[in-house]
């Protein structure tokens, strides 16, 4: 789980520090509000730790979030998450964010940067619309 905050710090060019990342999907799985051994307590803890700001939604898991996070800035919905962010990190593959309008995403964040550590997007497809674009276990 540490290794997946790993990849959204090497993607920033190794460090956080300063920086606000946009974390969607909080919940262990898609549609569930269960956070028991999600892998974003572990990355929002290591982002968090290296000085980054982290701003999250989650459609269903925010009320059971917040506790658990109490570093963590929560948002209505994921555009509000993305406006002004260093980085996108996909962490719950909910189907609301295969639907995520990239061009507003693009236009909203500092850097055209998605860390994709559910493999939502077909990675051509993202860097054609001038995203720079790290998943997991593919190119």
């Amino acid at each position: 789980k540490r290794a997946m905050a790993r990849k959204v710090i090497n993607a920033l060019g190794g460090s956080v520090r300063g920086k606000k990342i946009a974390l969607l999907g909080l919940a262990f799985k898609p549609n569930t509000d269960d956070m028991r051994d999600a892998p974003s307590l572990a990355i929002v803890a290591s982002l968090a730790g290296d000085g980054a700001q982290v701003h999250a939604y989650d459609p269903e898991s925010m009320a059971q979030a917040r506790p658990l996070m109490p570093e963590v800035t929560f948002h209505d919905n994921a555009y509000s998450a993305l406006e002004g962010a260093d980085a996108l990190a996909i962490v719950t593959e909910w189907d609301a964010f295969r639907a995520l309008d990239l061009d507003r995403v693009r236009s909203l964040l500092k850097q055209p940067i998605i860390v994709d550590l559910r493999n939502v997007y077909h990675p051509g497809d993202v860097r054609k619309r001038g995203f720079t674009y790290v998943s997991v276990g593919r190119r």
